[in-house]
C-alpha cells in the first residue's frame, strides 16, 4: 500500500475554504478534480475543519489529534523508564539475596 500524498498545508485551507466559501456548495468529488486533489482527501480536510469548528462531533479536533499524539509519546517513554527501574530493582534484589514475592 502507498503512502498517502503529503499536500502543502496552504492547498488544505485554501481547498476547505473554496469549499465553504461556495454557494451553491459544488460536488467534493467537482472540487477536488479541479485543484488536482483525490476527492477523498478533501473530503477529509472539510470534515475535519468542520469538527475543528465544533460543527462535527464524529472526529477529533486537530488539538485533541496532537494531544493524544503528545500523550502516546510521553506514555512509551514513561513504560520505557518503568522497565529500566523494574530490571534495576531485580538485579539490586538478586545481588541482596533476596527474593521477590
Amino acid at each position: 500500500m502507498a503512502a498517502p500524498k503529503k499536500y502543502p498545508d496552504a492547498l488544505k485551507a485554501r481547498a476547505v475554504r473554496l469549499y465553504q466559501e461556495s454557494d451553491p456548495k459544488p460536488t467534493i468529488r467537482k472540487l477536488a478534480q479541479q485543484l488536482g486533489v483525490h476527492h477523498e482527501a478533501l473530503r477529509n480536510w472539510i470534515r475535519q475543519a468542520e469538527a475543528d469548528a465544533g460543527e462535527r462531533h464524529d472526529r477529533p479536533t486537530t488539538d485533541m489529534l496532537a494531544e493524544n499524539k503528545q500523550l502516546r509519546k510521553r506514555v512509551a517513554e514513561l513504560e520505557r523508564v518503568n522497565a529500566v527501574l523494574r530490571d534495576a530493582s531485580a538485579y539490586f534484589a538478586s545481588e541482596l539475596g533476596q527474593t521477590r514475592r
